[in-house]
């Protein structure tokens, strides 16, 4: 399915719009992600949850996110109303986040978590979508790597005044930052100037192509190099889910809440800072190949995995999410550029994001049962060196499976 480039999409959008479109990936960096480790520590300290059932809700909304990937995605491609789904989404999530500190009954956190599942599975399509209708797959790769740029720095900014608020106020003061940030972010997109959205090309569409209906599904499911590219990516994730977590419980062992929120902080900040700069950085490579700086991002999560187990301080433990910060940071950026490519002229874009999406999740759901059964009968370290195996196998399957798709004659 990879297309050729044409000259359509010399697009010029204003300054409005693209600034808008920065700070909306910097607010929403928070947003998309939900309450993540931090609900667990409030649920155990404020709310004496029992294990079960802080693990129901911990995964639901995941859950809930893999169920709706897909429709999302494929509604993202359908509709030209981005923007106000966008603004709707932020809202949904504000609002279950005050309501999990105002009422948090066993149903209303449940109920919250699943609207927080489905708001989320919104946002990955639409500003992908978003930014591809504004500026064209000419100047792709180096708007997604600032928007990469920008989303890892307000997951530091977040991460920041998440642990901070978490020690020196309370737990609940977290939830009350993501309400904030949803609504600021909701302000954010409405600047996006509609005029500037060519719909068409957002859903991966030649905007001067007349006649060509969009390719069905049976080309993605029937496109071997996609199918691949999924493997090698629910793979990669099935590795590296589970790590923070099992990173964030050695290192809350024996410690309050407060502590308990800093650490998990720390090591979301130093991957975060080291994600901006790694991200700026592919996407302006980016245009000299995808797959050389996707071998690079999916080499250091084996190498991850074994360095955990060689050390137990905590500054140690936290100074190896650097290597998280170069995967993560590399995966961002091209995983958005490999699907555009191999999805140009198919209209399915965003439909096909969400596809893979959908099994990535499912990878990362259960990345996270199956390493909570190695702690329980072998330890951190026999769960850490299974996920660093898994991890080396989709190296592999990246490696000779997957060839280069930007096969394309844009000029660097």
């Amino acid at each position: 399915m990879v297309g050729v480039q044409t000259g359509a999409e010399t697009r010029q959008p204003s300054e409005t719009s693209l600034k808008a479109l920065d700070w909306a990936n910097f607010f929403l960096a928070d947003v998309r992600d939900g309450l993540g480790p931090y609900l667990s520590i409030y649920l155990l300290t404020a709310q004496h949850w029992s294990a079960q059932n802080i693990g129901l809700a911990m995964s639901i909304m995941g859950i809930s996110t893999v169920v709706a990937q897909t429709p999302a995605g494929a509604l993202v491609d359908r509709t030209s109303r981005k923007r106000l789904y966008s603004i709707l989404a932020s809202l949904l999530i504000a609002s279950a986040s005050l309501l999990t500190i105002v009422l948090p009954t066993f149903g209303i956190i449940i109920g919250g978590q699943i609207a927080m599942g489905v708001a989320a599975a919104w946002f990955t399509p639409a500003i992908a979508a978003l930014t591809l209708g504004l500026v064209g797959h000419r100047k792709f790769d180096g708007r997604v790597g600032r928007n990469e740029t920008f989303n890892h720095a307000g997951n530091v900014f977040a991460a920041l005044m998440a642990g901070l608020i978490g020690y020196y106020v309370s737990t609940k003061g977290i939830f009350v930052l993501l309400a904030v940030m949803s609504l600021v972010s909701s302000a954010t997109i409405w600047r996006i100037r509609e005029e500037d959205i060519d719909h068409e090309l957002a859903r991966g569409c030649d905007a001067k192509a007349e006649g060509e209906n969009p390719k069905g599904w049976q080309a993605i499911l029937g496109d071997r190099v996609i199918i691949l590219f999924a493997l090698a990516c629910v793979l990669f994730h099935f590795a590296n889910a589970a790590m923070l977590p099992l990173l964030g419980q050695r290192l809350a062992e024996g410690n309050a809440a407060g502590a308990s929120s800093a650490y998990m902080s720390a090591c979301i900040i130093v991957a975060q800072v080291v994600m901006v700069p790694v991200s700026n950085w592919a996407g302006k490579l980016a245009p000299r190949g995808r797959k050389q700086l996707l071998l690079v991002g999916f080499a250091v999560l084996p190498i991850r995995g074994i360095l955990y187990t060689l050390t137990n301080h905590p500054d140690l433990l936290i100074a190896i999410q650097v290597l998280d910060g170069i995967g993560a940071g590399i995966f961002g950026v091209m995983s958005v550029l490999v699907v555009a490519d191999l999805t140009q002229g198919s209209g399915l874009f965003n439909t096909t994001q969400g596809a893979i999406a959908t099994a990535v999740g499912l990878g990362a759901s259960l990345s996270n049962a199956f390493a909570g059964g190695i702690v329980q009968r072998l330890g951190y370290n026999a769960a850490f060196l299974a996920l660093g195996a898994i991890a080396l196998v989709a190296l592999l399957v990246l490696w000779f499976f997957v060839p280069e798709t930007n096969k394309s004659d844009r000029p660097l």
